[in-house]
């Protein structure tokens, strides 16, 4: 079996008490899981466990519920090499809890600053937040390096604090139980049938008193970038590196998805070169015409990876779908088109590995440009094109990668989120970001020239990630759809919609699946996901980049 760099086994000849003490510092910092936060007497923690117990894939392991004064706390978490109390959460500290589902990145430094002051039993990254928030107060999300969803129970207000990461890596929801107690829980999936309303919690924000209070604003540039592009090129290439080291800091084996494009491959030829052995890729594709398998096979024999291909039907994929909806809790077109492979590719690495941890490429797009962006009319158009699709990730790319990954009991993590690398992303002259090189997210390729990836695969346009699981696909997808409704049923059941309204006999199915699960529910999800219409070239009726006439050579 291939095990990262960083996965690091204590010596054959070490004392066996030795031994244990380092699977158990490891098992410790392991926290992929759900949370659940209410405040009010009306419920008891009996009340809610059924609730609680609709994420139990996020955290099989180990679930712990508690009542304090006024409210009640929940965490369920995953754990791989055997179960340690000192790491479980809720932590508290003078009658003070938090339950947090995320990492923490830089955790070491932050807790030698406030050893002196507080004594730690466990070597988890999230303990440092009470004795942070003791200090600073809601000051403290601001000095986050971080994808997190955090709920405190404060014990002296008797009152809860909530925070999410400024991306929204790490999902978080909320809702008021009969109108008024307020309760906060991972995934839409708790609240459902619980509460009337189900909220997205804002990402960036926290919540106190009754308001949400913006701590960071990922989207806003502070001063712009301005340096030549030699310089632009390697401080994104060393920032994204960086990005990518330190998601590799794990406690469980690590996987990488691979597309074969651009982003998945920079993540997996990156970590290649960081470890001492061959990394472990998985790639996913149709039976019949999977664009990415050869790409993606070619990046792993370049970079000498173990790599899985997954093969899958028109009958998988339709299995599959309600099963996608059910888990993403959306009806976005794109969305559950890109869901469906990822889902399946990851409920075989969880069905036949060890691995416990993936790396993905999400969020470059939304940052150097899809191909829908080269239409974009100006560099002012461009960058409030990519502050939209950053501001509202958490609802579709992020989600996805969330959902599919977590739902099998595995923990994601996001390279291309990483905070540094995204203000400085944002940060840069937006002059430079618009395809005027006749190449796609050229910044980042020319970052990477000549560095972990040849120029053939470094410069090759990448498919969409649905259409490139296998245009079939999305094909079937739409057959079946046809199929399903007459003319006539179309026309009656889209008018029985006010609120992102089905403009496809697709999107009709995929919105009644969503209803059968979440009903009501749709305002949680602000819109379909789809290029600028108001952009000449961009006025399509489908998501997929194939629809656009620019699309030429991509994927092929």
């Amino acid at each position: 079996m291939s095990l990262p760099l960083f996965l690091f086994f204590p010596r054959p000849d070490a004392e066996s008490g030795e031994q244990e003490k380092v699977i158990k510092r490891r098992t410790e910092r392991r926290k992929m899981c759900s949370i659940m936060g209410y405040l009010g007497t009306k419920l008891s923690k009996e009340d809610l466990k059924p609730f609680f117990d609709e994420t139990v894939s996020r955290g099989p392991d180990m679930q712990k519920m508690i009542t304090v004064p006024g409210a009640v706390m929940g965490f369920e978490r995953l754990s791989i090499m055997g179960l340690s109390e000192s790491g479980m959460q809720p932590f508290g500290l003078n009658n003070n809890y938090v339950v947090c589902n995320g990492e923490i990145y830089g955790f070491r430094k932050l807790k030698e600053e406030l050893e002196g002051k507080y004594e730690f039993v466990s070597d988890s990254d999230c303990e440092i937040l009470l004795p942070m928030y003791e200090e600073y107060g809601t000051d403290m999300f601001a000095k986050l390096d971080a994808e997190f969803a955090c709920v405190i129970y404060d014990g002296s207000k008797k009152t809860l604090i909530a925070a999410r990461d400024p991306i929204g890596i790490r999902p978080l929801f909320y809702g008021y139980i009969r109108g008024e107690e307020m309760i906060f829980a991972s995934e839409a999936k708790n609240l459902a049938g619980l509460v009337d309303k189900i909220y997205p919690f804002p990402p960036g924000h926290y919540y106190e008193d009754g308001e949400f209070k913006c701590y960071r604003d990922i989207t806003e540039v502070k001063s712009v970038v301005k340096d030549d592009l030699d310089t632009i090129c390697r401080n994104i290439h060393d920032k994204l590196v960086s990005g990518i080291e330190k998601r590799l800091d794990s406690d469980a084996p690590v996987g990488f998805l691979l597309s074969g494009g651009l982003d998945s491959s920079l993540v997996c030829a990156v970590s290649a070169r960081l470890s001492d052995k061959p990394i472990r890729t998985f790639a996913i594709g149709m039976s019949e015409d999977a664009i990415d398998l050869k790409y993606a096979k070619q990046v792993a024999d370049y970079i000498h990876s173990d790599h899985t291909e997954v093969i899958i039907t028109a009958d998988d994929v339709l299995k599959a779908l309600p099963d996608v909806v059910k888990l993403l809790g959306t009806y976005d077109i794109t969305t559950i088109r890109a869901s469906i492979g990822m889902y399946l590719v990851c409920k075989a690495i969880h069905e036949t590995t060890d691995i416990r941890v993936l790396l993905t490429g999400e969020i470059s797009d939304e940052l150097f440009g899809y191909k829908y962006t080269d239409f974009a009319p100006s560099a002012e158009e461009f960058q409030k094109e990519a502050v939209k699709r950053i501001s509202e990730l958490y609802m579709y790319d992020v989600l996805r990668a969330d959902r599919c990954i977590s739902v099998n009991s595995l923990e994601a993590r996001v390279p291309f989120g990483d905070l540094d690398f995204v203000q400085y992303v944002m940060s840069i002259d937006p002059e430079k970001k618009l395809n005027t090189y006749n190449k796609g997210k050229y910044l980042l390729r020319k970052a990477f020239e000549g560095d972990c990836l040849p120029e053939d695969i470094l410069m090759r346009e990448k498919a969409a990630f649905s259409d490139a699981v296998g245009h079939s696909m999305v094909d079937y997808l739409k057959e079946y759809a046809n199929e399903y409704y007459t003319d006539e049923e179309y026309e009656e059941k889209i008018a029985g919609f006010t609120y992102a309204v089905p403009f496809t006999k697709e999107s009709l199915l995929y919105r009644e699946l969503f209803e059968k699960f979440y009903p009501g529910q749709a305002e949680m999800i602000k819109d379909f996901w789809m290029p600028n219409k108001e952009w000449e070239g961009c006025n399509v009726n489908d998501p997929s980049a194939r629809v656009l006439s620019n699309y030429g050579n991509s994927g092929v």
